[in-house]
């Protein structure tokens, strides 16, 4: 393994030399032999990570965190801020413009597009308002490397869920404009572009991968340079938009099936079909996707720790089926009682916490191992799905991103490796697919 080395150069001093003349010949070439002193492990770790790129493609967010006194400058009780970026070195912060899944109807596609404008409207606030000064919105690699150089975070810009687009194509150029670079076609239920991986669990689909308009998506992605997004949709749409992109795609926040067995991750067949087509699966820290045995313990034992605590304030605990079934104003209001519940029980938690074999980052890091034996070291990235359910033992907010590059090194691979891994990797996709959008007739 390569080691940085402090280089200790002994001088002699003129008084020694004039004591011991018969060795000046010798002192002389001890100038030259520097003595080399190995530093930590640790202290290999945070340099190297100073040292590179370091990107999360995958950062949910929520509005009212970008308001003009209470914003990502601040060390807000988020996954992700520009404190905590700073404190763990991580440069880059894929922002989402993430939408739930809807009816699709004139009405379910104009509030969903009034949610996707409200989204990109608060990203661009926060870097062109209220922090120019530290994060700054990027559109190609170029403007990473420029801002990361200039000392500054970046911010970029990915929609998770295609649903706002509606029925009109031409919203597919706006989002791009706004800085979207890149886009699922589909979330958690079949959109209009595409059938869902949530259809393995009744077995019901809408379109059988891609319906005709998902397929014209997926020509106008690759005509504007918006990488195609293949975490969320199901196996078979995921098939079709491999064979129809003339670009290479990405998997933004999905891990290995072989290692566990969710919708949400890709298996061998999708693995190789993303290795011939040149893309990058960026590995996500979702505990769910991670160890779902671990993960399914820890969560039985914190909602039967939130119901208990709940049924002693009076606050009836809801399942996630039965929130999703409120209206907006009732369950705001559900909310507001639940982070009651949340905060009565933190104590008891952190205690539940110590005690248990939570996912952790090692158990994500396998899956980094298993996908680069699969895909090669050149098409695995990293993501974490923070504050949209992601973060593991070790690296639960971006505060602690230097524990996955002191994994990576733990387990022997080289700095340039884990420079990929961190980030050359996802930079080298989205050239190569603006350099197919530069290609693209009219443009």
């Amino acid at each position: 393994m390569k080691k940085y080395k402090l280089l200790l150069m002994i001088v002699l001093t003129s008084v020694t030399a004039c004591k011991q003349p018969e060795k000046k010949m010798e002192s002389t070439a001890l100038l030259d032999t520097p003595i080399e002193i190995p530093i930590s492990l640790e202290e290999h770790a945070k340099r190297l990570h100073d040292s590179i790129i370091t990107i999360d493609t995958h950062n949910d967010i929520d509005v009212k965190n970008f308001t003009i006194d209470h914003n990502y400058t601040q060390n807000l009780d988020t996954q992700v801020n520009l404190p905590k970026m700073e404190k763990g070195g991580l440069d880059v912060s894929w922002m989402i413009v993430y939408t739930g899944q809807g009816e699709l109807t004139p009405t379910g596609y104009q509030a969903a597009y009034a949610n996707a404008m409200a989204k990109f409207t608060v990203i661009h606030k926060l870097c062109e308002e209220y922090a120019p000064e530290r994060i700054e919105l990027a559109l190609s690699s170029k403007d990473v490397r420029r801002i990361v150089s200039n000392g500054k975070k970046v911010a970029m810009i990915g929609v998770e869920n295609a649903y706002p687009i509606g029925t009109d194509l031409k919203n597919i150029e706006k989002f791009y404009k706004l800085g979207a670079r890149y886009m699922s076609l589909a979330h958690n239920g079949h959109s209009q572009f595409s059938d869902s991986n949530t259809g393995e669990l009744d077995g019901i689909w809408l379109h059988n991968g891609l319906s005709e308009m998902g397929k014209k998506a997926v020509a106008e992605m690759n005509r504007l340079g918006i990488m195609i997004d293949i975490s969320h949709p199901s196996k078979e749409a995921i098939k079709q938009m491999i064979a129809l992109s003339k670009a290479p795609v990405i998997a933004s926040h999905s891990s290995a099936r072989a290692l566990c067995n969710h919708s949400r991750n890709l298996d061998d067949e999708l693995l190789e079909l993303v290795k011939q087509n040149g893309g990058v699966v960026q590995t996500v820290a979702f505990g769910a996707y991670v160890n779902e045995a671990k993960n399914d313990k820890f969560v039985k034992a914190r909602q039967a720790l939130y119901w208990k605590v709940g049924d002693s304030l009076g606050i009836t605990i809801l399942t996630r089926d039965s929130i999703q079934k409120l209206d907006d104003d009732t369950r705001k209001a559900y909310f507001a009682k639940f982070e009651t519940v949340q905060k009565a029980a933190e104590p008891i938690l952190n205690k539940l916490k110590s005690e248990m074999d939570l996912v952790n980052v090692s158990d994500f890091v396998d899956h980094i191992d298993y996908l680069i034996n699969k895909l090669g070291v050149g098409h695995v990235g990293i993501s974490s799905d923070f504050d949209g359910g992601g973060g593991v033992l070790g690296w639960n907010n971006a505060s602690e991103s230097l524990n996955v590059t002191l994994e990576l090194l733990k387990r022997g691979y080289s700095d340039k490796e884990i420079a990929w891994l961190w980030g050359e990797n996802l930079l080298r996709v989205m050239d190569e697919v603006q350099e197919v959008s530069r290609a693209q007739p009219g443009n």
